[in-house]
């Protein structure tokens, strides 16, 4: 996807100095209310939470900045130099409380529907099983991600640069299930995907329900999944199923899924038709504004994020292109005048997984702004600032990114 359209598409975590984090805390009481109906919890200023919700409890409390019991950020210097991103150290982002524990106790026993096909069926986990099986490594990010560096205090959660991992998933292709039921209906233009998650009293269901579309173009690469990382995927991050589509932001990979319908328009829930829109500071959601949808190319360094030692340092970081190969990545070390190109760290996955990466610097006594840059296949590079909108997404200019280390 071209960079020009892309916005349909830590360690440094600037923490309560952020305006949109002040915003949060000190919003208005009405709007505190909704934020606890639906189970965000704020921290209470100055302080960020001991332990992890008992959701999340299995999590590596020490990678992770907690910044609600329904959001956590790895943190920048956690994130490491693996291709694939320990499961105990993945962000965790909720747009609603998590559905309770025990529909994972028999997890072949979920079961989603399938509509708009020619031959509509409800199926369970372990029927999908018997249809087909792969794996596919792929970036996992909140649209959200990079939120923090805007300016205009950005309401949301204020992530850095830690709303983001690569895992590999394993299920069925939606391909080979849409297939085995007929195809799709003809006019279907979107594939619509249904949470279940308990949905609060007392509220229109539409206003609330995780309910994403995306285009139909996503069959060819979109799964059903049941595992992450080789083991069976948790409550934590969607189990038992999951809709998983790669290259495209979170929110679009729908956890615990109990229906996918092939549709001629948009769903009209709230999540779709106003929320996860790119929009202009000070204006509203609409369905004309672009989606969340595949994501931009993007990079940040992980390591030296403070200090680094007098003579040869070994610059560290993390680099994908969204549904993109990747094909370079450069670091500066005097904040973007002079690149040099890294190289690439480990396997690569495919086009859809982050590529580790490493440039040698010998560096003298003094301070240093250190950025990185990717280029994706198709000549798409990262811009050196952000595209300025109301909710702090997409944001992969490299500039807010870097990291200012002092050598002595």
């Amino acid at each position: 996807m071209k960079q020009e359209t892309m916005l349909q598409r830590g360690a440094n975590d600037p923490g309560l100095n952020n305006p949109a984090r002040r915003k949060l805390l000190l919003g208005s009481a009405g709007a505190m209310a909704a934020v606890s109906l639906l189970g965000f919890v704020p921290v209470a200023r100055g302080e960020e939470p001991k332990s992890l919700p008992d959701y999340a409890a299995w999590k590596e409390r020490n990678a992770l900045i907690v910044h609600s019991a329904n959001t956590m950020e790895t943190r920048r210097d956690a994130i490491g130099n693996g291709v694939i991103t320990p499961s105990d150290r993945l962000f965790v982002r909720n747009n609603l409380p998590a559905p309770p524990k025990n529909i994972a106790d028999n997890p072949d026993a979920w079961e989603v529907k399938i509509e708009g096909v020619r031959n509509p069926r409800t199926l369970t986990v372990g029927e999908l099983k018997g249809m087909g099986v792969t794996t596919v490594a792929s970036v996992l990010q909140c649209s959200g991600n990079g939120r923090a560096f805007f300016p205009h205090g950005a309401s949301g959660t204020q992530w850095t640069v830690g709303a983001a991992g690569c895992v590999m998933w394993t299920g069925v292709p939606l391909k080979d299930v849409v297939d085995a039921l007929g195809g799709p209906d003809s006019g279907a233009r979107y594939i619509t995907s249904t949470g279940g998650e308990s949905l609060p009293d007392g509220l229109d269901p539409k206003t609330v329900i995780v309910e994403r579309s995306v285009p139909t173009d996503a069959l060819e690469s979109a799964i059903l999944a049941w595992e992450m990382n080789d083991e069976p995927l948790t409550h934590t991050h969607g189990g038992p199923l999951r809709m998983v589509i790669p290259g495209y932001y979170g929110v679009n990979n729908v956890k615990y899924v109990k229906a996918i319908a092939f549709t001629e328009s948009q769903t009209d829930a709230k999540i779709q038709a106003s929320g996860y829109r790119v929009r202009d500071v000070g204006k509203k959601g609409s369905p004309d504004q672009p989606s969340m949808w595949e994501m931009n190319v993007k990079s940040w360094v992980t390591s030296p994020l403070e200090t680094g030692q007098n003579g040869r340092n070994m610059i560290y970081g993390v680099a994908f292109g969204g549904t993109v190969a990747l094909d370079k990545v450069e670091v500066s070390t005097d904040g973007g005048k002079n690149w040099k190109q890294a190289r690439f760290l480990g396997p690569d996955l495919g086009p859809y997984a982050w590529r580790p990466f490493v440039a040698a610097a010998d560096l003298s006594a003094g301070e240093y702004s250190i950025v990185s840059r990717a280029t994706d296949t198709r000549g798409n590079t990262q811009p050196e600032g952000r595209t300025e909108n109301e909710r702090g997404y997409g944001h992969n200019g490299w500039k807010d990114h870097g990291v200012t280390v002092t050598v002595s």
